[in-house]
C-alpha cells in the first residue's frame, strides 16, 4: 500500500475533533457540489456522485446538507463557483505529490500552496513534472480483521479489480476507474466495510523515507490537508507504520 493510504488510514482511525470534522465536511460539501455540476444530480448515473454521497453518509453528514450541495451542483440554488485545479510538487526527499484542489480563487490557492510547501521542505512544479508517475485508479482499503486473501480475492477479482496486495494489516485492492463501483459494492454485499475508498492518483513507484525526511513528509501532508481548499494529496513515499503512528502520537 502507498505510504499516503497507510497514513490516511491511521490518521481516519484517530478520534476527530470538531474542527477536523468540519473540515472533512466542507471538502466532502465542495466534492458533491462538483460531482453533481460535472455529472449531473442523480447518484444513479454518476458514479462519482454516488461516492461522493456515500462518503458523507460514512461520515454522519446531515442530509440536508447533502441536498442543499446538490442544489448547488445543479445550479437550483445559488452558490459560490468553484474550480476544480490539480498542482504537483515535490516533497522531501525528491517524493512526487499531485494536489488536488476545489477553489474560487485560483491566484489566492497558488501563493498558499506555495508556502506549505516552502515551510516544510517541499516545492511547487510544473505540470506533467509529476504526473507521469501516477495512475488513475480505484483504491479500497479494507481492514485484514474482515476477511482473509481467498475471501478477498473471490470477491474482488471476480467483480473486476486488477490487484490485491498485503499490507500488513490492511489488504489493499486497485481496480480500473470504471470498475471501482462495482467492486466497492461487491465488498459491501458480501459484509465487508472499507475502511476507505477512492478514485485517486496511484503511484507507479515508491520513495522509501525514514527518520527526519519522513517526519517532515508527513507534516506537509497533514498541513496540506488542513486547507480548506485541498481535497486531497496523493504521493509516492513509503513510510513504515510505525513511524506513521509516531508521529501521530507526537501531535
Amino acid at each position: 500500500m502507498s505510504g499516503h493510504s497507510k497514513w490516511a488510514t491511521i490518521k481516519h482511525k484517530k478520534a476527530a475533533t470538531d474542527a477536523k470534522r468540519g473540515r472533512i465536511f466542507t471538502k466532502l460539501i465542495r466534492e458533491i457540489t462538483i460531482a453533481a455540476r460535472v455529472g449531473g444530480g442523480d447518484p444513479d448515473s454518476n458514479p462519482r456522485l454516488r461516492t461522493a454521497i456515500l462518503a458523507a453518509k460514512n461520515e454522519n453528514m446531515p442530509n440536508e446538507n447533502i441536498e442543499r450541495a446538490l442544489a448547488r451542483g445543479t445550479g437550483t440554488l445559488d452558490g459560490e463557483q468553484y474550480e476544480e485545479v490539480n498542482f504537483e510538487g515535490y516533497g522531501p526527499g525528491g517524493v512526487g505529490m499531485i494536489i488536488q484542489v476545489v477553489t474560487t480563487n485560483r491566484n489566492r490557492i497558488v501563493s498558499e500552496l506555495r508556502h506549505i510547501m516552502n515551510k516544510h521542505g517541499g516545492n511547487m512544479a510544473e505540470t506533467g513534472a509529476v504526473g507521469w508517475m501516477f495512475h488513475r485508479k480505484g483504491d479500497i482499503v479494507v481492514s485484514k480483521e474482515q476477511a482473509n486473501e481467498d475471501k478477498m480475492l473471490s470477491i474482488v477479482l471476480d467483480a473486476g479489480a486488477e490487484d490485491l496486495r498485503d499490507d500488513g494489516s490492511s489488504w489493499e485492492v486497485l481496480t480500473p476507474p470504471e470498475s471501482f463501483e462495482a467492486v466497492r459494492e461487491a465488498l459491501t454485499k458480501a459484509g465487508i466495510r472499507p475502511e476507505s475508498a477512492e478514485v485517486d492518483w496511484v503511484p507507479q513507484n515508491y520513495v522509501k523515507l525514514t527518520g527526519t525526511p519522513a517526519a517532515q513528509m508527513l507534516r506537509l501532508i497533514e498541513a496540506l490537508e488542513d486547507h480548506d481548499d485541498v481535497q486531497r494529496v496523493s504521493a509516492n513515499f513509503d513510510i513504515d507504520e510505525k513511524e506513521i503512528q509516531a508521529v501521530m502520537a507526537a501531535e
